[in-house]
């Protein structure tokens, strides 16, 4: 089955934590093994997995993205001007698999799944596809 979401986004660049939304979704469907993908058709936009305990973790990691890929740079020839966005993308990705075992996530003790924005704020699309 495949779920559509939509996703608004309030800053240039946040993460919002979705493993509840992904978790629900194996719930209504009774699925007790098998596998889920999650995936974002956007290409100033992704997913993650990382730590979901510490809200530090976000800020820090969208602080380093940007020293990495400082949003104005003047080599940069995009004309939109987003070209930081999309090379934060490339590094986080498009999609992430997760296992399902006993009608859960297989996820680490303090791993999240997480929307990525790097382009925002917009509305985006997120698909969760559930396969048994």
């Amino acid at each position: 089955m495949l779920k559509k979401y939509i996703i608004r986004t309030s800053s240039r660049d946040e993460m919002i934590e979705v493993t509840n939304m992904v978790q629900q979704v194996v719930g209504e469907l009774g699925v007790k093994e098998g596998t889920v993908i999650v995936y974002c058709p956007h290409t100033t936009a992704g997913i993650t997995i990382n730590e979901n305990a510490d809200p530090d973790v976000k800020r820090d990691m969208i602080r380093r993205f940007d020293e990495v890929y400082p949003w104005h740079h003047e080599l940069d020839r995009h004309m939109e001007g987003n070209t930081a966005a999309h090379m934060k993308v490339s590094t986080v990705g498009a999609s992430q698999h997760v296992i399902v075992t006993d009608g859960h996530l297989l996820l680490g003790t303090w791993q999240g799944i997480y929307f990525c924005e790097f382009d925002g704020p917009r509305e985006r699309t997120l698909y969760v596809k559930v396969s048994e």
